[in-house]
């Protein structure tokens, strides 16, 4: 009897190794069915030495980087670095929105990435007189196409999709 025990317990652990591989296997194969992705996007002020940091602690490039958000005259322009990546081999970009203060448009920043790179971190500067001219970011949104097609998609948390004005509810009249 304790022999057959064993058995039977031995038999209940392959079933569930083979469910655990079963489910791992369905979730890569909807992982590869994504054609992109956009990991992570990290906006960096850059000082006038081009810098985005003095050390390489954590700690101290997010205080840095609150010292050059809180004064822009110490600022040389914005870097954003982008983390992606995609299971296409057409020529992709990477393009990033901004609304800024005084603009109604947002301004856009594009960068091609190589056809034969799967992945990777990508930079995209925004600096010099365009830079000076631009008033405060409000809210940004990076999209990686392939032509006219969005594969992936992130945006800060102060991004929404702007509604036409005719659209808008008009107040009651009273």
């Amino acid at each position: 009897m304790i022999g057959f025990q064993n058995s039977f317990d031995s038999f209940k652990r392959i079933l569930q190794i083979n469910a655990a591989l079963l489910l791992f296997g369905l979730l890569s194969n909807v992982d590869a069915e994504q054609t992109g992705k956009i990991i992570k996007v990290l906006p960096h002020w850059l000082d006038l030495q081009s810098r985005h940091t003095l050390s390489p602690s954590l700690l101290e490039r997010d205080a840095y980087q609150a010292r050059l958000r809180a004064n822009r005259s110490l600022c040389s322009g914005i870097r954003f670095d982008v983390k992606w990546s995609k299971n296409s081999v057409n020529k992709v970009k990477l393009q990033i929105e901004l609304r800024v203060t005084g603009e109604a448009k947002p301004i856009q920043l594009v960068e091609s990435i190589q056809p034969s790179q799967q992945r990777g971190w990508s930079s995209v500067i925004m600096d010099g007189n365009e830079f000076k001219a631009m008033g405060k970011i409000i809210a940004w949104r990076v999209q990686l196409l392939d032509g006219d097609t969005v594969l992936a998609e992130q945006r800060s948390f102060l991004w929404a999709e702007r509604k036409p004005v005719s659209t808008a509810k008009q107040p009651a009249t009273d």
